[in-house]
């Protein structure tokens, strides 16, 4: 018997980013917390008065046993500050960032108040990192004790991707889904998105959403191996950029659904994501991806793209990457967007990126700070006006983040004042 006859099509070219959007309208979501601690400094009001004076935190490479020649974004005093006797089962120096950073600007109180409200069941923790805390997992190796970790580093859950979770569900007492999303340096932009479909789908009512990623040999060596790491201080957009500054951060937000004729000041208003599947490193060369990720951001927002008064660019200072998102931006957006990297401010943070710039493009919404590009003067001929080199000061109404990360995994956000 004639088996079934299968009549299979090929899907048009890159139909993934040709097709027409199809993302709805969001309820916004209020954020009732934000902070960062990067080579700025500690806290929210460190990185709006650097970004503010247009000071860098890079600074040359001391990291490591034997620095690699480059400039870094290294945030001070990590190594003091350890953690309280009763979290030291997590220790090192990742769960010591995210410590730091979550005693900053009222983030715990904040927490307190959204658990006294809705119950600890009912509050997500939703975090990215691209590394989580593979520091000391190399320490382990390099102490081995008859082939075995020493036993200070023989805490099996610390040289897992999950460390950072386990940690902050323990620091922070929350009951509720506990998430780490590792999407490389979209990680901790997504977990806006993640967060939101938590919550406007009923399963919890708030979360603490962030990220963190500290400095390792496997970081510095490792993007350097691909010929990513420039020997100076990062130049985005920049004609003779020639690559990244790497740096550590960690960041958070308390986000919380917005009940009926409720009042919330700062709000994520719309998120976009998607992924290029184009390469393992590079992005799409015509910056599709991108394109739709800020495409599906807008129309969650229900704004247009001549809406957005400031975007923080992801603007690593690759060759590779500058050229695609300047393709994307002109094909996009008017001459009137202020549009900035602030990777010269910090260095690239990685998984930390996505929660630090959008807690810069939040400063922006609050204060009016739109930053400058630093390090960069002679901007690549393909810069659009939207890009910009130097620094603004004016209110606004919205702000946008974009975070692109390796395989073209993409995400873009909207933030918006009430």
């Amino acid at each position: 018997m004639a088996g079934p006859v299968y009549n299979f099509r090929p899907f048009p070219a890159r139909s993934f980013v040709t097709e027409p959007r199809t993302a709805q309208r969001m309820p916004p979501v209020a954020i009732r917390a934000h902070t960062a601690t990067t080579a700025l400094g500690r806290g929210r009001q460190a990185q709006a008065d650097a970004l503010r004076a247009g000071r860098s935190g890079l600074r040359p490479n001391d990291f490591s046993h034997a620095p690699l020649a480059c400039w870094i974004g290294r945030v001070g005093g990590v190594e003091d500050d350890a953690l309280p006797e009763a979290l030291s089962g997590w220790e090192c120096r990742n769960n010591r960032l995210a410590w730091i950073a979550l005693q900053q600007d009222g983030v715990m109180d904040a927490l307190r108040a959204v658990v006294e409200k809705h119950g600890a069941e009912r509050v997500a923790l939703v975090v990215g990192t691209s590394t989580s805390s593979i520091g000391a997992s190399e320490e382990a190796y390099e102490r081995l004790v008859d082939d075995a970790f020493p036993p200070d580093l023989a805490r099996p859950i610390i040289h897992t991707p999950h460390s950072l979770g386990d940690f902050l569900q323990h620091a922070t007492g929350l009951r509720g889904p506990c998430i780490t999303v590792a999407t490389a340096c979209s990680s901790s932009a997504k977990v806006f998105a993640q967060a939101t479909r938590l919550i406007q789908s009923g399963v919890v009512d708030a979360a603490l959403v962030g990220g963190v990623d500290t400095l390792c040999g496997s970081v510095l060596f490792g993007f350097n191996s691909l010929g990513l790491v420039s020997a100076q201080p990062c130049r985005p957009f920049d004609a003779q950029r020639d690559g990244i500054s790497l740096g550590e951060a960690g960041g958070f937000a308390v986000l919380e659904r917005i009940d009926g004729g409720e009042s919330a000041g700062l709000q994520l208003l719309g998120y976009g994501e998607s992924s290029d599947a184009h390469h393992m490193s590079t992005p799409h060369p015509e910056g599709l991806g991108a394109q739709l990720a800020m495409r599906d951001a807008l129309a969650r927002a229900g704004l247009a793209a001549s809406d957005i008064d400031h975007l923080n660019l992801h603007g690593t200072a690759t060759p590779a990457n500058d050229r695609v998102e300047m393709i994307a931006i002109s094909a996009m957006f008017p001459d009137t967007l202020h549009a900035a990297s602030t990777k010269g401010f910090t260095g690239h943070t990685l998984g930390a990126a996505g929660i630090v710039e959008s807690v810069f493009a939040l400063i922006a919404l609050e204060d009016g700070i739109l930053p400058a590009t630093l390090n960069s003067d002679a901007p690549d001929p393909g810069c659009g006006p939207q890009i910009r080199f130097v620094e603004d000061s004016r209110p606004i109404r919205h702000a946008m983040n974009n975070s692109f990360g390796f395989g073209g995994n993409n995400c873009s956000l909207v933030f918006g004042r009430a």
